[in-house]
């Protein structure tokens, strides 16, 4: 375990050859803040997941799928994508973090918003999803604020950046228009207002889903995918990076635009432009793959199922899009799953598979390298454990995917649903393993931020990185 093998030197040798030698991982936070929201998603996902299994058996007496949805979309992928931007940004841009006082606050601020909008749902206790919801709401706008400071100091600005930056403007709508919708539980908010609440649901969930978590999902991997595959955009991809760059955000606002105002021409126009931008990605994403020569790993598998996931996506979703935008049963394509599960599950476990065992690499043994046996950072998650989730997790996107094309009975979702919480369960395991087994702070001072982990209370950068602003 301990050795460089001849298959994770390769690996480490192809990923680094993709590096910007502007990448300054001296400029990374304290490793208590990205770790601490990986671990907060990782349980986020496994309540979510279990939640979705009560709710195909109907076993919850309140709105137990608002639950599943908001502990798993709100709660794990926002989460997790607020400890990676967290991570990432400071690393790829050079920058400071802008403060890690907000970045702690605006990880309890949401979990503590998100779980108890879950609870409320569940309960059926309406007039206290508003009252919780402002919480996540403060939590969200919190990030927004602090990582835009810090994305500010970055210029110029590169294609990853600018998804961030597109991002982080859909990061601040979201979570206004679901307070909206939350206080319409108790209060009329939309009944003096031209548009009606299921017009608010069609734009809220298309700005959430293809707004805050695609954008975010496609700026990272035009890094991620060339870094760990050692290989870079060339040829066709740069063409369909120009377009999706224009395409994609323009495409999310008329789409999200036509829902709230019922028009069919303005939502049919960002559909098709949607569809063409991530059905190009999907392409530029499966030729880095095909082009690597690293040898595969968790990381490349889910990368792997993402692009196919998508492009098969955008070919349904396409033709049934352009016959009807608006319809409440299609917001995100005749197969849900095939989006949420297929891509954005496995981009965010694949991401995860890497980001976290490297960022416990760096702090706990980095400075060992050249003196003594090292792990590498494959070497810290336990490689049967991450196939044994792969499959359980493969196999249950694959029966979740089949009964939503094929309208099957509750009690295949529910099984389908079972396999993917038991892929989940082992997931979110073999990385809490990682930081426990090799971490060099307890699990407990992670999520405390506790000042000897480098949680940091303080907002000044750690002695000896670069200061603040300074240009890449």
């Amino acid at each position: 375990m301990f050795g460089h093998t001849p298959r994770a030197v390769a690996t480490l040798r192809a990923s680094m050859r993709a590096v910007p030698t502007e990448v300054e991982t001296d400029r990374q936070p304290p490793m208590a803040l990205p770790l601490g929201h990986f671990l907060v998603g990782l349980a986020l996902l496994v309540a979510g997941a279990l939640a979705g299994v009560l709710d195909a058996l109907g076993v919850v007496p309140g709105l137990a799928g608002l639950a599943h949805a908001h502990l798993l979309v709100a709660g794990w992928v926002c989460v997790t994508i607020m400890g990676a931007m967290t991570q990432f940004v400071p690393v790829w841009s050079n920058v400071t973090l802008h403060s890690r006082r907000l970045a702690t606050a605006q990880l309890w601020l949401v979990t503590a918003g998100v779980g108890g909008m879950a609870v409320a749902f569940a309960m059926g206790a309406l007039p206290w999803v508003h009252a919780l919801g402002g919480l996540a709401v403060l939590g969200f706008w919190t990030f927004v604020y602090g990582l835009g400071r810090t994305l500010l100091a970055a210029r110029p600005w590169d294609v990853t950046e600018r998804h961030f930056a597109i991002a982080l403007a859909f990061f601040a709508v979201v979570p206004a228009l679901g307070f909206a919708l939350a206080m319409d539980y108790t209060v009329p908010v939309f009944a003096a207002l031209p548009v009606g609440r299921a017009d608010v649901v069609a734009a809220h969930v298309t700005l959430a889903i293809f707004g805050v978590v695609l954008t975010t999902v496609v700026g990272a991997l035009y890094q991620l995918a060339t870094m760990f595959t050692g290989t870079e955009l060339h040829g066709v991809d740069t063409t369909i990076q120009r377009v999706e760059e224009l395409a994609y955000p323009t495409g999310v606002v008329a789409l999200a635009t036509g829902r709230l105002l019922e028009s069919p021409p303005l939502a049919r126009v960002g559909a098709l432009l949607v569809v063409v931008a991530l059905g190009g990605f999907a392409v530029v994403l499966a030729r880095r793959l095909v082009e690597t020569d690293v040898d595969w790993n968790p990381m490349l598998a889910r990368y792997a199922v993402a692009a196919v996931a998508l492009g098969s996506w955008a070919l349904v979703a396409g033709r049934t899009w352009l016959a009807d935008p608006l319809a409440d049963a299609t917001l995100f394509g005749p197969t849900p799953h095939l989006l949420l599960f297929g891509v954005v599950g496995f981009v965010v476990a694949g991401t995860l598979y890497h980001v976290v065992p490297f960022i416990v690499w760096v702090h706990r043994y980095s400075d060992r390298l050249g003196f003594e046996p090292v792990p590498m950072v494959d070497d810290l998650y336990h490689d049967r454990v991450a196939t044994a989730d792969f499959l359980a997790t493969a196999a249950g996107a694959a029966g979740l995917i089949a009964a939503d094309a094929l309208d099957l009975s509750t009690t295949v979702t529910a099984v389908a649903g079972a396999l993917a919480t038991l892929g989940f369960v082992l997931f979110a395991t073999n990385l809490s393993l990682v930081v426990r087994e090799h971490s060099p702070h307890a699990v407990h001072e992670i999520l405390l931020a506790r000042p000897e982990t480098g949680g940091g209370t303080g907002d000044t950068p750690d002695e000896g990185s670069p200061s603040k602003g300074a240009t890449r």
